[in-house]
């Protein structure tokens, strides 16, 4: 399968930022909750696998999607460079379940010289169940996404998910799994 460039969007939190070691690492040396791995967050609801408070899982992902930049967020390894490539050849669509663009604004003017930013179009929408509506209004047929339940609602509206493989979806679907930014640009047509 080869992927036109133009095709294909991109959710943020799992796929492009490492949004998962960031929690970890701020749960450890900001509020001393130290015992659990990526490998220990086997659900999408955080709270559901490890053993921390609901009220500091909000918290800790409040201050990620508040100040990306401020509490360390990277990205994952490769996709600084396949997005830049990909940039440069097509606009690039960032479909995000986040409620605030600012931040996401920020995190990527951070992360991506100019001439690749500004190919780079960034939707922050605020609703994990309605990503459909705008990976359509931007003709995209695929969409790498890290939540299972969103490549479930991609599907049923004609869309091609690619799940970006995560401890907390691993076993709860039969889509195509994609595990690193090289898998990623060795589906697309460039």
């Amino acid at each position: 399968m080869k992927i036109s460039p133009h095709e294909i969007g991109f959710d943020l939190d799992g796929v492009i930022a490492d949004t998962a070691a960031t929690f970890i690492r701020l749960a450890c040396e900001e509020h001393n909750y130290c015992s659990f791995s990526l490998e220990d967050i086997t659900s999408f609801q955080v709270e559901d696998c490890l053993d921390i408070p609901t009220s500091l899982v909000d918290r800790i992902f409040t201050d990620i999607l508040k100040d990306s930049l401020a509490t360390g967020l990277e990205p994952m390894p490769g996709a600084i460079e396949v997005i830049g490539e990909l940039a440069g050849v097509a606009p690039v669509t960032v479909i995000t379940a986040r409620p605030l663009l600012q931040p996401v604004r920020d995190w990527f003017d951070s992360f991506f010289p100019g001439n690749n930013r500004s190919g780079i179009t960034l939707i922050a929408m605020g609703d994990h169940n309605d990503k459909a509506r705008y990976i359509h209004e931007h003709g995209l047929k695929y969409f790498v996404d890290d939540r299972a339940e969103t490549c479930r609602q991609l599907k049923a509206d004609n869309i091609t998910p690619l799940v970006f493989s995560q401890p907390w979806n691993r076993s709860s679907h039969n889509f195509l799994t994609v595990v690193n930014w090289q898998e990623i640009r060795g589906l697309i047509d460039l």
